[in-house]
């Protein structure tokens, strides 16, 4: 195994746990819904119990994409959660309030009342999806940091990476191009919740409104998703030379579509998996439109995740001195981390067929009314 397979392979982890990542967002998609005036309490308390049991592997999965990424790509990791710290922060905030909401939104003496839990779960709905869509919308517009490697010498401030403003991430809030991939995640994850819990639970009146949610969703989530899409393919993009220099070349990321045919039928493929699971669930009686939602959901992740790494791009750009753009090149770890890592991942499809398992335990009886009036332990 090379260094750059080893480099490759890395960036493909790190690819499809971002793109599980988005997938597994149905859990907060679904929490979402709590606003909806039309459920009663006990059908909102059968939404937050199909969550429930699956909010875990969206955090253990958040927390497993950092993980690599520090492994993989340390520079990145130092740079990013370092720097752009305030985005990562607040987007762990709302998965700690959103683990305090599930266990004590229901017991009795709790300060803030089943609303106020209710609400930081409705926060951690829309809060989580867009910071990692507008987190990862960077990738193509850039960031304020420069970077010098040199400086790891200096004893008195040995601080490789150093971030230009004070906003520390939050000024990704001023660059459109980012914020529509934010609202696209958002308004995805919305879609996937509604899916998943049409699929999850027994009572018409949900299921009545569910579809209606995932229509209300269709208009806006293409307009962000078709917006993003076309400045993407239109805009400069950050590319690399054989010497290792930055430059800007028009039209780079569509050039990056067409020079690899394999991503661009992920792409496709993974947008017609999503749309399809969209009319499923708006527009006919089927209840299965989450199982072709998630798989192609994972897939157009991990092709944006290609075109924002693979042939010769800098995957996370400096604005502010495009010689300090991060490549898969030069922010990978050693030859001999990556290599002995790669053999740990192997451990990965005995990881995912537990989880899967796990997953059909949990759902082999569909949550009902009746359940949550008698069961003792729910939520």
């Amino acid at each position: 195994m090379s260094y750059e397979f080893l480099q490759n392979y890395w960036w493909c982890l790190i690819a499809l746990l971002g793109g599980l990542l988005v997938a597994l967002m149905f859990v907060q998609g679904a929490n979402l819904h709590l606003g909806n005036r039309v459920l009663s309490d006990t059908q909102k308390r059968m939404i937050l119990n199909s969550t429930g049991r699956k909010w875990e592997l969206t955090f253990t999965t958040l927390v497993t994409f950092g993980g690599a990424f520090f492994a993989s790509f340390p520079l990145f990791y130092s740079t990013s959660f370092g720097g752009a710290y305030w985005v990562w922060v607040l987007l762990l905030i709302t998965f700690v309030f959103q683990a305090v909401a599930y266990e004590f939104q229901n017991k009795k003496g709790n300060l803030l009342g089943v609303k106020g839990f209710r609400i930081a779960l409705m926060a951690n709905g829309l809060l989580a999806p867009f910071l990692v869509g507008t987190a990862v919308g960077t990738f193509f517009t850039g960031s304020d940091f420069t970077v010098n490697k040199v400086a790891i010498t200096d004893p008195s401030a040995p601080v490789i990476s150093t971030w230009g403003n004070g906003w520390h991430g939050l000024e990704a809030l001023g660059q459109y191009h980012a914020i529509l991939l934010g609202c696209t995640v958002m308004l995805l994850a919305a879609i996937l919740g509604a899916l998943y819990v049409l699929n999850n639970i027994e009572d018409e009146g949900i299921h009545a409104q569910m579809r209606r949610a995932v229509k209300l969703a269709i208009g806006p989530f293409l307009f962000f998703f078709l917006s993003w899409t076309v400045m993407l393919l239109t805009k400069k993009g950050f590319a690399v030379d054989p010497e290792g220099v930055v430059f800007l070349e028009p039209f780079k990321y569509l050039h990056n579509l067409l020079a690899m045919p394999a991503v661009l039928v992920m792409l496709l493929v993974g947008v017609v998996l999503v749309l399809y699971s969209i009319w499923q669930g708006a527009f006919t009686e089927s209840r299965k439109g989450i199982w072709f939602a998630m798989p192609g959901t994972v897939l157009v992740v991990m092709s944006v995740f290609f075109l924002a790494g693979f042939n010769n791009t800098a995957y996370y750009p400096s604005c502010t001195d495009l010689q300090s753009s991060l490549t898969i090149r030069n922010s990978s770890s050693s030859y001999f981390t990556l290599q002995v890592m790669s053999w740990v991942s192997l451990l990965i499809p005995f990881v995912v067929a537990y989880i899967a398992y796990a997953w059909h335990q949990m759902d082999r009886k569909k949550i009902t009314a009746e359940e949550i009036m008698e069961e003792e332990h729910k939520y």
